[in-house]
């Protein structure tokens, strides 16, 4: 049962959910969190569905059960895809947010998402990302209604999170399978492997697939130190805020960096934008098109 189907009669009985993720590790492809819940009066019967930590199933099996899960009518799922673009523009911004946050942003998410569906959840069952008290309470002063148990290897000793973990791993599987590549570069293939960074079909689809000067696809998270031994020879690209003011001031900096402050908000034109709107300094591109600095809109 996804959450966009209409909720059964049970969800407003105490409810018990689990929550564990697939892909945390990968180079390649989302980082998925997937959640299962039920009432607490289905908890025994869990054990009747044969869940168990998914990374010690096979893929028909894994298949299976979650066919299984979704089709009982006492179950409830949902998930939430991270794409690998959005997790290293997160990890790289200058406000950096860590994986671990990530994690517990999107644990979170689903917490409150199906309490906004009108699940009455009294207990959630996470595998810990991190140090599990520190999570635990975390959680705890996000969701005071709620008792929260954080463990490690949780997906394999709640069948909640088992089964939440059955959510998460063939949501991935799925997502990677189905992968359409934006890119359309010449002689491109989805001959990956599991997209672990120790896989040698990985590296060697990351050796074949990486550009001097764009990188990798966007099916790639840029971000991992995996990714780095790649770019030896990365063509070196000097933007034009980078470039030193050609009177010769640098205010301190051998850089000038503009950002929303400065390009058209503060009310007054500072030094460095009247270089920039001047064309002095600025990159043929710039100049040629006679292209200028707006201050304002």
């Amino acid at each position: 049962m996804g959450s966009e189907i209409q909720l059964p009669s049970w969800v407003s009985e105490p409810c018990i959910m689990g929550i564990d993720e697939a892909g945390r590790g990968p180079v390649l492809g989302p980082m998925v969190y997937g959640c299962m819940y039920c009432a607490l009066s289905y908890q025994k019967t869990l054990s009747s569905h044969n869940f168990a930590d998914s990374k010690t199933l096979k893929e028909e099996k894994r298949e299976e059960l979650f066919e299984s899960l979704k089709a009982d009518e006492s179950l409830g799922w949902a998930v939430d895809v991270i794409d690998p673009r959005e997790l290293s523009g997160k990890m790289l911004q200058r406000n950096k947010i860590n994986l671990n946050e990530i994690s517990h942003q999107s644990a979170m998410g689903l917490v409150s998402r199906v309490l906004g569906m009108g699940v009455l959840l009294t207990e959630v069952y996470v595998d810990t990302v991190g140090d599990a008290e520190k999570y635990r309470i975390k959680l705890t002063e996000r969701f005071p209604a709620i008792k929260f148990v954080v463990a490690k290897k949780a997906d394999s000793l709640y069948p909640v999170v088992s089964g939440a973990s059955i959510v998460a791993k063939v949501t991935r599987d799925r997502a990677l399978r189905e992968w359409v590549l934006d890119e359309t570069a010449e002689n491109m293939h989805r001959n990956f492997g599991s997209g672990y960074p120790g896989d040698p079909e990985t590296k060697a689809w990351l050796e074949h697939h990486k550009h001097s000067l764009f990188g990798f696809p966007s099916l790639v998270r840029f971000s991992w130190g995996t990714c780095t031994p790649y770019f030896k020879d990365i063509v070196e690209v000097l933007w034009e805020s980078d470039k030193n003011d050609e009177d010769g001031s640098t205010n301190g900096s051998s850089k000038r960096q503009l950002t929303l402050s400065n390009v058209g908000f503060t009310g007054y034109k500072r030094k460095s934008e009247e270089i920039e709107s001047s064309g002095k300094g600025r990159c043929k591109f710039f100049q040629t098109r006679k292209l200028e600095l707006l201050n304002q809109f």
